[in-house]
């Protein structure tokens, strides 16, 4: 146990944190919002997607919390608990033992003393985002908000002493931004198990770290005996039904408290009955808000959850194949979920050319800009924003209010296998886009044309042959979005050939407008 007296800092509250053996689940406290959906599979299908969300298709997020105070990576609050690890190397050179220093030692750094909201979201409206998301609650299960299940570790009363899902919402309002919230709790009760464990060799091997002291059991979870450390997310089988209670109660006070239009859980529907619960709840706060309309939307990871109505399919760091008949989503980052001062970013030309080529397969791109401790972005996110700002300043036309083509796009890398592809996690086999890579959207009438680099003389889409079995459309017309002239074209059985100007209008992809 720690050296310090943990236990001076107060007793455990009873708020139903603390779990004994492992029970078989029970039916959920069944106190639904009331309004038109009922914690049921059958009528969650009912669920249509809200045109806003159809519409958006670019959101911003704040992946932000106390973790982000070490500026040290993912997941720092634990791997700090795993010997070996490079964080656990990291805390222990600069913090000290995690028997001695734990986590919950670190929340207090987190000051947030240079957080603007207003500015911020300001910045990232120019950018062309229709919505942002803020944390609520990571893994690390401290809650962002002035939580009533969760009294000791949230940011009013302590780190920041701050409601920062407040500030956020605020800001968003404001800006006329939609406002999403995320929640990462679910899976905390196995995620932070680590923080129970000990050193297996050196002069404290077998000592427990912090995590494993009572007093702070609220935070870390007080876990059954010979509980199975491992990493797999919790299944109903073995979550504690106080756990399964306990999360839909913290997160549905966070859904009442600030009406969401977007709740993105890192995972699926958890729990069954219990998440079928929440995500009612959901669905019925933000029909009574809109007038018997429900304007939310609810993402998971597993696509049965969302076969049918329900909610959106995330893709954590991937693209869908094809075009899914269904809206979805990726979440991505130009960085790390957490801020790391040593992350290297993604290009501008990279965060273009994956929201034109999510858009064009019937998706939405929820980009990560990782905050520093501070709150401030620092001076690369601030040139990638930039960058993404003046992109959006010509070509958004063709991304807002856009519905999919008949194909998504055509080129060497469209019409060619990719790696991992309609898997999550695919990012990392995505090939760069050139010039020879066209993808398309369209708004009514007008279809637009994405060439995903710049031709040195002629563009050539190929699809748009009088000749191509999709049978496009006679052209009467084709523009340069972000070039004031007119630009020379002609359409036959080769495709659309378009004469570029001497002066692209913008770095990255191009947009023809074609009606």
């Amino acid at each position: 146990m720690s050296s310090k007296s943990r236990a001076a800092a107060g007793s455990v509250p009873d708020d139903g944190v603390l779990f004994g053996p492992l029970e078989t689940a029970k039916s959920p406290d069944p106190a639904i919002t009331p309004g038109p959906f009922k914690g049921t599979r059958q009528s969650l299908r009912e669920w249509q997607v809200p045109e806003w969300y159809r519409d958006a298709k670019f959101g911003i997020w704040a992946h932000w919390g106390p973790q982000s105070a070490v500026e040290y990576g993912d997941w720092y609050a634990r791997n700090m608990y795993i010997q070996g690890n490079k964080q656990y190397e990291y805390h222990l050179k600069t913090y000290g033992h995690p028997t001695k220093v734990g986590f919950e030692d670190l929340i207090p750094k987190w000051t947030a003393d240079r957080f603007y909201p207003d500015h911020l979201l300001g910045l990232y409206k120019r950018a062309g985002a229709k919505y942002f998301c803020s944390m609520a609650v990571h893994h690390d299960g401290f809650d962002l908000w002035d939580s009533k299940y969760h009294p000791r570790w949230n940011a009013i009363a302590t780190g920041p002493k701050r409601d920062i899902v407040g500030a956020f919402k605020k800001a968003a309002q404001k800006h006329g931004l939609r406002f999403a919230l995320s929640e990462h709790l679910a899976p905390s009760y196995h995620w932070f198990s680590t923080s129970h464990m000990s050193d297996k060799t050196g002069p404290l091997a077998g000592v427990p770290y912090d995590g494993a002291d009572p007093a702070y059991a609220d935070l870390y979870h007080q876990l059954p005996k010979y509980y199975p450390y491992g990493y797999q997310i919790l299944n109903d089988r073995q979550a504690p039904v106080q756990w399964k209670q306990h999360y839909l109660n913290r997160i549905r006070d966070l859904v009442n408290k600030y009406q969401p239009d977007l709740l993105y859980s890192d995972g699926d529907i958890f729990f069954e009955e219990y998440g079928l619960a929440l995500v009612a709840d959901l669905y019925n706060v933000s029909a009574n808000v809109h007038g018997g309309r429900c304007e939310a939307v609810y993402t998971s990871k597993l696509p049965s959850d969302c076969e049918v109505g329900t909610c959106i399919l995330d893709w954590e760091r991937g693209v869908a194949a094809g075009i899914p008949a269904n809206p979805w989503q990726t979440d991505s980052c130009i960085g790390e979920w957490h801020y790391n001062r040593g992350a290297r970013y993604k290009s501008p030309k990279y965060v273009v050319d994956l929201l034109v080529d999510i858009v064009s397969r019937n998706g939405n791109l929820m980009l990560n800009f990782p905050l520093p401790n501070s709150g401030e972005l620092d001076y690369e996110e601030l040139v990638i924003l930039d960058e993404i700002t003046k992109w959006m300043a010509i070509n958004s036309e063709g991304i807002y209010a856009s519905r999919p083509w008949k194909i998504f796009g055509d080129g060497p890398v469209a019409t060619a296998p990719q790696t991992g592809e309609g898997t999550r996690f695919n990012e990392s086999g995505r090939k760069e886009l050139t010039a020879d890579e066209v993808r398309f959207t369209t708004r009514g009438d007008t279809l637009y044309a994405f060439v995903m680099g710049w031709p040195e003389k002629l563009a050539l889409i190929k699809p748009l042959a009088t000749s191509s079995p999709l049978s496009p459309p006679k052209i009467s017309k084709v523009e340069l979005l972000g070039y004031e002239d007119r630009v020379m074209w002609a359409q036959d059985e080769q495709g659309l050939t378009v004469v570029m100007p001497e002066k692209k209008p913008c770095d990255h992809a191009i947009t023809l407008k074609i009606v």
